[in-house]
């Protein structure tokens, strides 16, 4: 028997529910720039999945419920985006194959909450497909990704010069993008990478840019359309999907998670890592971290994970002791 939704509440806001939003908001914010996190994916651990499709779709037709809702999430977007351009960016120029071993233990520890979705559902041939597409959708992105940084090499900026058609593209790839932003498993920058849109619309985010072409305003302008419209209409498609048939709709998503997680490993920016490797040989003192860090991202998700189903079954526990 397929299991379908129930009805969608937007819970009132209190202190602490407040700052969970907000944390929320952070690592959607944060997937923006790190290639292979999943802000989705932490909506699932907090259980806030649905209520954020829901939120989103309907943000025109009740819009003070669904507004206040996403106040906190946007202010952690904002505070994840700028994080993510001036630290994380920063970490990963330094450590690139330590810092993504840390976000793949992030995921890897959060993956069984995904999973817990499907709890009790009969394996069909239709949902193990699913889980196959979606495990093999973010490999084939982030190795595409991979070998277009391989082959791109010296390409200049693709906006030095702003084309009318790319602004009728950008429309259609803040569209994707969006999608990659609700759909657990997708990465947004990892979609740009493969596109060779990402290293450059990174760079373009300056006054001095701005000041020299102005023209990528327009650039911004389409893709902050194809975002919005992307976020309304497949919030409400994922929103109505999982009404009719959440288990089989779910067989995917928990692909694209474990799919995520392994793309983590191959895209654009940690193939150079691989290829530095390739040249100077293997740093002991990487690999050495990078499992540290693995480690510990599994260890701290899942404690997180353990906590909240600890709650959500009513029980008082402290997270430091989880």
């Amino acid at each position: 028997m397929e299991q379908v939704n129930k009805d969608i509440i937007l819970p009132a806001y209190d202190k602490k529910s407040w700052l969970k939003s907000c944390l929320l908001g952070f690592f959607i914010g944060l997937a923006v720039i790190v290639p292979g996190i999943s802000g989705s994916t932490v909506a699932i651990i907090f259980k806030l999945y649905d209520q954020f499709l829901y939120a989103v779709g309907n943000i025109f037709k009740k819009f003070k419920q669904c507004f206040l809702f996403l106040l906190p999430i946007g202010i952690g977007v904002v505070v994840g985006v700028l994080l993510g351009f001036i630290g994380v960016k920063q970490l990963l120029a330094l450590l690139p194959f330590a810092i993504v071993c840390l976000f793949a233990g992030l995921m890897s520890g959060a993956f069984p909450a995904v999973q817990e979705e499907l709890k009790g559902a009969k394996r069909t041939p239709k949902r193990m497909i699913l889980f196959a597409v979606g495990l093999l959708i973010p490999v084939i992105v982030g190795c595409g990704s991979a070998l277009l940084s391989t082959q791109e090499g010296g390409v200049g900026d693709v906006f030095a010069v702003v084309q009318w058609w790319q602004v009728l593209l950008a429309v259609v790839i803040g569209y994707l993008f969006a999608i990659t932003q609700i759909v657990p498993g997708l990465s947004g920058s990892a979609l740009l990478m493969m596109i060779g849109w990402f290293h450059c619309l990174v760079d373009s985010i300056s006054l001095t840019y701005w000041k020299h072409n102005p023209a990528i305003f327009f650039i911004y302008f389409g893709l902050g359309i194809g975002l919005l419209l992307g976020l309304i209409t497949f919030s409400k498609f994922l929103t109505y999907l999982f009404g009719k048939a959440r288990h089989t709709a779910y067989s995917m998503i928990v692909g694209l998670s474990l799919g995520s997680i392994i793309s983590m490993f191959c895209n654009g920016d940690i193939i150079e890592t691989y290829q530095l490797w390739a040249q100077n040989g293997v740093r002991i003192l990487d690999l050495i971290l990078g499992g540290l860090l693995f480690i510990g991202g599994v260890i701290g998700a899942y404690a997180l994970v353990r906590y909240q189903r600890k709650k959500d079954a009513g029980k008082n526990v402290d997270p430091m002791q989880v």
